[in-house]
């Protein structure tokens, strides 16, 4: 349940039970592998088995954490091994049983912080580096796009930092840059360093991020900040205006002024009160120009197969773009950064101002907006926590973006700390709560069914490419989004539902349809029990589940712990059993049927609703 008193699914997502007119066949034939897989499927989903209850759980939960950054406050820690591996799926990317085991013994913030100390232990960059995917050859892989897809699922599956990868995931949906439009040489190197900017960012401050994405060449071709020339009087030429405005209705401030807890603002015209004008955005743009790659001691290689065509050095699209025409791939002595005087958002930037001058100014006065705390905030509680939170919950999140207690704004640890560890977020009372709780989106599902069943890549280069298509994967991919707004937007309702009657949002529902719903079914069943593994190079072990297949109980239980954090009511745990039980497995049954089993179970958790929304 989330977002009204009984969740109204939209047509096609969940059947409590078929109806005459559309009773599903006994069993529903898995498809014959990924993309790029011929292997036959191994096993069929009983269709009565995909008809499972949409709303369970319950109980109670004296163990507060509310006051968690007063001083001399007890250690909080999980009740049960649910509560533990709940808070764990909101706060990481997999829950294991140590992980259980380790914020059972030490409690909430210790673990949190842990987490959060692991270091980076690879980069994008250095991944594709890796794999000599930055090296002019006959391969060419400046053209492929799909090296950043391989490069991202690697980050988000084998990483030893999941907490930072998870909160680097989110940042990625709020900062959008996707790989479908960055037509550039380099294009998986340029979204590779784009990622690493938030990897790196991500628990430092918003102020730093900021300035790193603005001057990260990926978005500077995304959102057309590279090469952006000043005004030319004589041929009427303005400034490009595309990143000034994203940069205020997305990056930072939003469309309407907020109150503190993230409510609009009321003129006095009774009308929302915009945040700003047409004259913002052109007087901002004048602080975007004048920036292009960084050449300074590159140069350009010789196609390997068309050798009097030359290719651009990798290093280009890594490096902040810069200002100082000197460094660029073709110096000048003449800057093309606009001069005139920039006025907007009650800051002036005097005439003559040079172009760092005048983007330090800018960031510093976009940072600095009251917005800012409450508008990223509300947002990055949605992508972790909660499509619905309260004012309350936004309200105490976004003063600690304006101070984290030590006089700092924007501290980005501190922030997400306080989203993952309120009361709201960890409450037990959200389970009933029909107003609490997000959809899990289809790439956290995905590298959850991964790192929780140790997937590995045969070959080492994780070829899963872009997921993207609804009909025959996941419908989502990482840094793939559709557009600068996101695959969602945050204020999404879907129609004629519950939701919509009660006035809440649920943005994941936007990519939620009739087409997606089965092309992930689809695309989950090739994955789980694909005999080569997707694209016949990424496949799961399934070690730990093999191990208890003979107890169909046990096996439930270790997967609705650690992939649904106990969530799977009885009726869904029951309607579940009697589909593996269906077959009697001993320790003398086949491997294969065996697996048979574990496949099942797998699915049918992954396709439940009581998993597929986090609470």
């Amino acid at each position: 349940m989330v977002g009204g008193s009984v969740m109204t699914q939209p047509e096609g997502l969940v059947l409590d039970r078929p109806t005459k007119s559309d009773a599903a066949p006994d069993t529903v034939a898995a498809p014959q592998g990924t993309v790029g897989e011929k292997s036959p499927a191994i096993f069929a989903i009983p269709a009565a088995s995909l008809a499972l209850a949409a709303c369970g759980g319950g109980g109670t939960d004296d163990n507060s954490i509310a006051s968690i950054f007063t001083p001399n406050v007890s250690i909080a820690k999980p009740a049960t091994d649910g509560e533990a591996a709940r808070f764990i799926l909101k706060a990481s990317l997999a829950a294991t049983e140590p992980e259980i085991a380790d914020i059972r013994s030490v409690g909430y913030v210790a673990w949190l912080d842990k987490q959060m100390d692991i270091p980076i232990s690879q980069t994008g960059v250095d991944w594709l580096s890796s794999r000599g995917y930055d090296q002019v050859t006959v391969d060419e892989f400046y053209f492929r796009d799909t090296l950043a897809d391989n490069m991202v699922w690697n980050q988000l599956i084998t990483s030893p930092d999941p907490v930072r990868k998870r909160l680097a995931y989110a940042l990625s949906q709020f900062f959008v840059v996707s790989t479908n439009g960055i037509e550039i040489q380099w294009q998986s190197n340029a979204v590779a360093a784009y990622w690493d900017v938030l990897n790196r960012n991500a628990l430092g401050n918003f102020r730093q991020l900021l300035e790193d994405v603005t001057l990260n060449p990926a978005m500077g071709v995304y959102l057309s900040t590279l090469d952006n020339r000043k005004e030319d009087t004589r041929t009427g030429r303005v400034p490009d205006e595309n990143y000034a405005r994203e940069v205020m209705q997305l990056f930072t401030i939003g469309l309407n002024e907020l109150n503190n807890d993230g409510t609009k603002k009321i003129g006095t015209t009774g009308q929302p009160i915009e945040t700003y004008t047409n004259s913002d955005v052109s007087n901002l743009a004048r602080v975007f120009t004048g920036y292009s790659y960084d050449y300074a001691n590159l140069v350009r290689t010789p196609s390997v197969r068309f050798p009097s065509q030359s290719v651009a050095p990798v290093e280009s699209v890594i490096r902040p773009m810069t200002s100082d025409t000197t460094r660029w791939s073709r110096p000048q002595t003449t800057s093309e950064h606009s001069m005139l005087e920039k006025t907007f958002l009650g800051t002036t930037i005097p005439a003559n101002t040079d172009a760092p001058t005048s983007m330090k100014l800018a960031l510093d006065a976009l940072f600095n907006h009251p917005n800012v705390g409450p508008f990223f905030s509300k947002q990055m509680i949605q992508r972790l926590v909660t499509s619905n939170p309260s004012a309350g919950y936004v309200d105490r999140v976004a003063k600690i973006f304006n101070n984290n207690g030590s006089g700092v704004r924007g501290d980005l640890r501190a922030v997400f700390k306080a989203i993952l560890l309120d009361d709201e977020a960890t409450n037990a009372t959200g389970l009933t709560s029909p107003t609490f709780g997000k959809v899990r989106e289809p790439v956290l599902r995905f590298t959850q069914w991964a790192r929780n069943f140790g997937a590995t890549s045969r070959t080492g280069n994780w070829t899963i490419a872009n997921l993207s298509n609804p009909g025959t994967s996941l419908g989502q991919s990482p840094l793939r989004a559709p557009s600068v707004f996101n695959f969602y937007r945050p204020g999404y309702v879907p129609a004629n539902t519950a939701i919509a009657t009660n006035a809440l949002v649920a943005p994941e529902f936007q990519i939620v349809n009739e087409v997606s719903v089965a092309g992930y079914i689809n695309f989950m069943v090739s994955a789980i029990g694909s005999t080569n593994g997707v694209n016949n190079d990424v496949k799961a072990t399934y070690t730990s589940e093999l191990a208890i297949v003979t107890d169909s109980s046990a096996l439930l239980n270790r997967l609705s712990l650690l992939i649904a954090g106990n969530q799977l009511t009885d009726t869904t745990k029951a309607t579940i059993k009697a589909a593996l039980d269906a077959t009697t497995v001993t320790n003398t049954s086949s491997l294969a049927d065996k697996e048979r089993r574990v496949y099942l179970a797998t699915l049918l958790v992954f396709a439940s609703p009581d998993y597929l929304v986090q609470k």
